[in-house]
């Protein structure tokens, strides 16, 4: 039986990951560029972890608007078969209610509370962790002057002793003008002794990174600063299994446009 839940999920997550998504979430709703974490071997199998914090990502507040506002009535089918998505989604959603117990199910939606790391700890879905722990051990920003209108790079490297929970890696830019110009990757578990590297450009072009139309980052010269975290569960969380492993930051200058 848990084999074949194991490999209903799977086709089911490959399908999932393949379809665009139609929603804003945890870890796809950012302005910056989405960085990949260079990892030199994952600590474990982690596909089911990740498939169903992508599907708690795009539906966990359909879900939780659902029982709210409709009530708890029928069973996995009736509660799956409204959501908004595919059909595919809709037999996610119905395998991982059914593998918890309706009841059950709708509990671990209220308890969660959008956050999409707890909800599918709760579910049994994702590695628990208390005692890891990670350290940033290197930051840096090139160049340190930042002609607007031109790039620059960001790069940064965090290790383990213990190992690490399932968590989250957050990078952000405290910017002039407000708007907030931020990523974050999930941090699958690590083993103890693991390091983490991750680098990427941003790009400095006024208009390039908006949260709507006609309100966009404009780079206003001055002062600005980076922050990285590193996250047991997701970043600010207050449920449990949740902590802040480790918070960097590193300031760098917006110079007047570049020739």
């Amino acid at each position: 039986m848990k084999l074949a839940f194991f490999l209903v999920l799977l086709l089911l997550g490959q399908n999932l990951a393949a379809a665009p998504s139609r929603h804003h979430d945890v870890f796809q709703k950012k302005l910056l560029p989405r960085f990949a974490l260079q990892i030199e071997s994952p600590n474990a199998d982690y596909k089911y972890c990740g498939l169903c914090i992508n599907f708690a990502d795009q539906f966990l507040q359909n879900l939780l608007n659902l029982i709210l506002n409709v009530g708890v009535i029928g069973g996995c089918t009736d509660l799956c078969g409204m959501l908004p998505g595919s059909n595919v989604e809709k037999e996610v959603c119905e395998v991982l209610c059914s593998v918890a117990g309706f009841y059950e199910f709708v509990q671990i939606i209220q308890e969660a509370d959008l956050d999409p790391i707890y909800y599918c700890e709760l579910l049994n879905q994702c590695e628990i962790k208390d005692d890891g722990d990670a350290t940033i051990t290197d930051l840096t920003v090139k160049p340190k002057l930042v002609p607007r209108g031109s790039t620059f790079e960001i790069s940064f490297t965090f290790a383990t002793k213990n190992g690490t929970g399932t968590g989250e890696v957050y990078l952000g830019i405290d910017t002039r003008d407000g708007i907030p110009l931020d990523s974050s990757e999930l941090l699958k578990p690590l083993p103890a002794g693991q390091s983490v590297s991750t680098d990427g450009t941003v790009s400095a072009e006024p208009g390039r990174y908006c949260i709507e139309e006609g309100i966009c980052e404009e780079w206003i010269p001055g002062n600005y600063t980076i922050v990285v975290a590193v996250c047991n569960g997701q970043c600010g969380s207050n449920h449990p299994h949740s902590q802040l492993y480790d918070l960097k930051r590193l300031s760098f200058n917006i110079t007047e446009d570049a020739i």
